[in-house]
């Protein structure tokens, strides 16, 4: 158990544990030495796939770690998210326009005591101004003396000042005004607090999480000596990541993945006497050299509940 008495929520769909604050994320890692994967599309990189950001989405060992040590509490997302009614969604949609139409009262408000306040003209920059607009005051004389003749449908059109906006007319996304850009604040819709309360979807055991519904892992012999074998490489000071690309199901790190290399790829067996083929055993031992890490056999004794561990590393012969 821990010292702080807030459980970090872990949002569960489909069966998937996520971890959408950033806080969260931190002290998880940092405190209890759980990675997790960062899945999000960063919002100016969203055609990339090598920095991403939250939510985290946790191994299913992760999740039944973190539980099991009072750290975190499953939250059923889907049911925690109230669906508002008609009036509900009127009256939000209500709310939000005239905070649209304060803030933009605001921001004219600081743009003309910006503008009266600032840097005064100069009588050369007014002389300046001035030949600039009659410039264009000839240019628009001839451009419409053009649209008199036969190429009338070909001649440019004049630019017009653009009419101000109303700001209850106004498209979240597309905020704009005549002359001068302003950032509104628009709430999203699911940050309502009134249309989400996990606090009837909450489960704080794998019992619970079970009888709900939400979460089943682990729930065969295989998933149990996963759990088993991770919570014992967790408990010796390790750290875990995925492992299949080097052939195992964890890659064991001797601490924070951002700092080490991996020592191990770590496979595991649901009994300690499970029997191994001779290529499966070199296979193991080469790929393990190959990627400079020794291979970690992780043996399950669902009995007694205990781990064993048999490493394997190539050696040249004669």
């Amino acid at each position: 158990m821990v010292a702080d008495t807030r459980r970090i929520p872990l949002r569960v769909s489909n069966k998937k544990a996520y971890v959408w604050d950033v806080d969260d994320i931190a002290v998880i890692r940092s405190q209890h030495g759980i990675c997790g994967i960062l899945t999000g599309t960063l919002p100016h990189l969203s055609q990339q796939n090598a920095f991403l950001g939250i939510p985290l989405v946790l191994m299913p060992e992760e999740a039944v770690y973190l539980i099991e040590n009072g750290v975190a509490t499953f939250v059923d997302d889907t049911r925690a998210h109230i669906q508002p009614s008609t009036s509900e969604l009127k009256q939000w949609n209500a709310d939000q326009q005239e905070n649209i139409k304060q803030q933009l009262a605001l921001a004219e408000i600081k743009t003309t005591k910006d503008t009266t306040s600032g840097r005064a003209m100069s009588e050369e920059a007014i002389r300046k101004r001035k030949e600039r607009e009659e410039k264009k005051r000839e240019k628009a004389a001839r451009l419409a003396a053009k649209a008199d003749g036969p190429n009338a449908l070909l001649a440019p059109t004049l630019e017009v000042e653009a009419p101000k906006v109303d700001a209850a007319h106004i498209s979240p996304g597309r905020l704009s005004s005549s002359t001068v850009p302003y950032t509104i604040v628009i709430p999203a819709l699911s940050s309502t607090f009134e249309w989400y309360d996990p606090s009837k979807y909450t489960y704080t055991t794998l019992g619970d999480a079970k009888t709900a519904g939400i979460w089943d892992y682990p729930a065969t012999l295989a998933e149990r000596a996963r759990c088993g074998v991770f919570r014992g490489l967790k408990e010796k000071g390790f750290f875990m990541g995925g492992g299949i690309k080097f052939g195992g199901e964890y890659l064991v790190y001797p601490g924070d993945p951002l700092r080490y290399h991996s020592h191990f790829a770590a496979s595991v067996l649901e009994s300690p006497i499970a029997s191994l083929r001779p290529m499966e055993i070199v296979a193991h031992g080469r790929l393990g050299t190959a990627t400079k890490k020794a291979h970690l056999l992780c043996g399950w004794d669902d009995e007694k509940k205990e781990v064993s561990y048999l490493s394997i590393e190539w050696a040249g012969f004669g």
